[in-house]
């Protein structure tokens, strides 16, 4: 397994696209910080970054990956090597590749230029967003034979996730205004890990009384130790469940 991780994460990390991807990251980030004269709006501008392009980039690559490596991932099975193996071992090398390129491209920045306690909620948010999306990326390419569809697919959860599903969510507040619902949007954000990821830095930046009362409750439940270990508890469980999924369809996979 160990051989079968370093081959892919070297392979990745002398990808081009990755390569380009991490002096984009670097790029995008000095500027944010450079431009503001305050660090607050750079760490805002940096936001959208982590919560719209890593997610997108990690799901999109990861995907196009896969189905570019069937030939050598049949090639591995040929070998006396458990398939479990060389799941387990793909996805842990896609994730270390890149989650070390968001490191080093957005996450030393932050870390240099933001509030040390943002900026570590933001380098753990932008890490934990990048496997889960290359999780989810595992489990799109097991739905489909086809490269096509598989790519569809992961770029719809990418909409899905990053922005039509916080229009639900406001057209569930704007239908139900005339109800205390804060709480159950609560809830109901701890269904995406973009929303997550969202709320935890916000909370970390003092900006939720600019949200109103429902800032209030995600203060109340998010800011605690309870609701800060439910949350990561939460973001694990999308890292686990759709990769364990992926793991078991790989298994039966007539290839």
């Amino acid at each position: 397994m160990i051989k079968i991780l370093k081959y892919v994460a070297l392979d990745i990390l002398k990808n081009k696209i990755i390569i380009a991807y991490t002096f984009l990251l670097i790029l995008i980030s000095l500027s944010a910080f450079s431009l503001e004269d305050n660090p607050s709006k750079g760490v805002l501008t940096e936001l959208s970054i982590i919560l719209l392009t890593v997610p997108l980039v990690s799901v999109l690559f990861s995907t196009i990956y896969i189905y570019n490596s069937n030939e050598f991932i049949e090639l591995l099975i040929s070998h006396p090597v458990k398939r479990s193996m060389i799941w387990k071992a793909l996805f842990t090398g896609l994730s270390l590749s890149l989650v070390l390129a968001f490191l080093l491209g957005a996450g030393i920045p932050i870390l240099l230029f933001a509030d040390f306690s943002a900026a570590l909620m933001m380098t753990i948010a932008g890490s934990l967003l990048t496997i889960i999306f290359v999780a989810i990326a595992f489990l799109t390419s097991m739905l489909t034979r086809d490269k096509a569809k598989g790519i569809g697919i992961s770029i719809l959860l990418w909409l899905y996730f990053a922005l039509l599903f916080d229009g639900l969510i406001l057209f569930l507040l704007f239908q139900l205004s005339d109800y205390p619902v804060e709480k159950l949007v609560v809830l109901l954000s701890s269904l995406s890990p973009i929303d997550i990821c969202r709320i935890l830095i916000l909370l970390q930046l003092d900006v939720s009384a600019m949200m109103g009362y429902t800032g209030a409750v995600f203060k109340n439940f998010f800011g605690t130790d309870l609701g800060l270990s439910l949350s990561f508890l939460l973001l694990v469980l999308w890292i686990v469940v759709p990769f364990k999924i992926s793991l078991i369809k790989f298994k039966k996979k007539d290839l």
